[in-house]
């Protein structure tokens, strides 16, 4: 190679340099663009980031889940360690700090079969919120095994933290009453009627969607001053191909007078929701939760009734109308109807 030649590889390394040079601000500009599915949604477990528990967890032994006191140590041992996997502050002690909160760990005989209840209490010892987890079969609850005790730890840890974070998103709002008397708790019955995983979606999302509007959604009819239940009815529409969703959430009261329901209807493309409703379910909790709590709002500002006089017959539900097909649901309207009897299990 003569040394005529030699330059020219320099060169061109120097004018790829350069058009790199000019085209990595067209790059870094392009990926303005790319779609970024979790802006603004960044998960469950961000909520436990982004929200520190300005409290302590004591866990102390069961009394009265119907272990011996080395079992029942164990069990306290694995709940701990669940919540500690959930970055709550937690500890296995039998002897709590005055300022601790606990978590109250009973075991219900059925029969056959043994239910695990937990309750979180304050400071001052007031319950604020309950779960049940799976019941489990008499023998297997009397060999309490290690393996027993760290699995039905590792089903409620995730249920306690959601409701230990709603909790403290109530309590710091700016509601006086919230203070005063704690975040109004809610019994979750579940959804029913849906294809696909309409039913888990649903109510999955409801629940997170109804912990931003300040309740504390529980899985037990124990202490919850308000039950929510959801109908789905899905049904063809007029045109071929075209499916008409009608979801109808139902708020009721302890004693099972119904105070109000949000009505949702859309049409979409028949078959849509056969198997997964991802977005759709989250789009229709994230509007209907509003609504079930201007329900509950409602029903605490009503006046009393005299007992003298019949009740004022609430105006018909006028049917929202419906959207599009493929649209997403459409926005809830909340409607005072009549109260169905008292729901299953709301007690």
């Amino acid at each position: 190679m003569s040394s005529s030649e030699a330059p020219r590889p320099a060169g061109r390394r120097g004018l790829l340099a350069g058009l790199a040079a000019l085209a990595l601000p067209g790059l870094l500009a392009a990926c303005g663009d790319l779609p970024q599915p979790f802006r603004g949604r960044p998960g469950a477990q961000a909520q436990v980031l982004a929200v520190p528990l300005a409290l302590r967890l004591a866990v102390p032994p069961p009394p009265q889940a119907l272990l011996s006191n080395e079992q029942a140590s164990d069990f306290a041992e694995s709940v701990t360690k669940a919540l500690q996997a959930q970055d709550v502050p937690a500890i296995a002690t039998a002897t709590p700090l005055p300022l601790d909160w606990l978590v109250e760990v009973t075991a219900e005989n059925q029969g056959r079969t043994v239910r695990p209840r937990f309750r979180l209490l304050d400071a001052d010892r007031k319950p604020q919120a309950t779960t049940d987890a799976q019941a489990v079969p008499l023998r297997e609850w009397a060999e309490a095994k290690p393996e027993l005790f760290d699995r039905i730890a590792r089903e409620a840890a995730p249920k306690l933290t959601q409701m230990l974070l709603q909790i403290e998103a109530a309590r710091k709002s700016t509601d006086p009453e919230s203070l005063t008397a704690g975040p109004p708790r809610l019994y979750m019955l579940g959804v029913q009627g849906a294809p696909g995983d309409g039913n888990t979606s649903l109510a999955a999302r409801m629940r997170e969607q109804l912990g931003h509007q300040g309740f504390v959604v529980q899985d037990s009819a124990e202490g919850a001053a308000y039950g929510l239940q959801a109908d789905v009815a899905v049904v063809p529409a007029g045109p071929p191909g075209v499916e008409r969703v009608e979801i109808q959430w139902i708020v009721s009261r302890r004693d099972g007078q119904e105070l109000g329901r949000v009505v949702q209807m859309n049409e979409l493309p028949a078959g849509r929701l056969n198997r997964l409703w991802g977005d759709i379910a989250y789009v229709a909790a994230n509007e209907a939760a509003g609504g079930v709590k201007t329900v509950v709002s409602n029903a605490l500002q009503a006046p009393p009734t005299n007992s003298d006089a019949p009740p004022l017959a609430a105006p018909p539900a006028s049917a929202p109308a419906a959207s599009r097909p493929g649209t997403a649901p459409a926005l809830p309207q909340a409607a005072d109807l009549g109260g169905p009897p008292a729901l299953p299990g709301f007690r």
